[in-house]
């Protein structure tokens, strides 16, 4: 198995397949709207709007599984993001991502990794691989912009 052979739902509706990232480096992330980290929207965004062009996807994943941050449905998730982050990158409808009803994909992750692959809080990241494959992982203290992210990130873009 690979992170590509798992589907979230679109905030807007419809399946959003891992797997029609192939071939893309993804950045999973799990949102919250009232957290401390909330503004890292505005690096997310950023990342996305430097590198989409040349492949990479970000993705988010509101959840409310921490300190309850992420009340609303998915038309006020969207709406906040859009209004204050004007963020336009992939998202997913609220899921849990820690405990027995995380969703697959985490359940997954810490099966292959270890609990240190779950997240902690808010605004974990994960960087896909274009093979599907793990390529790393960040605490959500590391901010998107970090160098360390960054690097990691171009190394899987392709070049030119």
């Amino acid at each position: 198995m690979s992170c590509h052979d798992f589907a979230f739902e679109a905030i807007d509706g419809g399946p959003l397949p891992l797997a029609d990232f192939a071939g893309k480096p993804v950045l999973v992330v799990n949102t919250a709207s009232e957290c401390g980290y909330t503004p890292q929207y505005a690096e997310l965004q950023s990342l996305w709007q430097r590198y989409r062009d040349r492949g990479l996807v970000v993705l988010g994943v509101p959840s409310n599984d921490f300190g309850a941050q992420e009340p609303g449905d998915e038309a006020a998730i969207r709406s906040f993001c859009a209004a204050n982050y004007q963020v336009d990158f992939p998202m997913t409808t609220r899921v849990q991502v820690v405990g027995e009803n995380a969703h697959p994909f985490y359940h997954f992750l810490v099966e292959e990794i270890g609990e240190a692959a779950a997240p902690r809080w808010n605004f974990h990241k994960y960087l896909i691989a274009p093979d599907g494959s793990l390529a790393d992982i960040w605490p959500s203290k590391v901010g998107p912009l970090d160098v360390e992210i960054v690097q990691a990130i171009e190394i899987l873009l392709p070049t030119g």
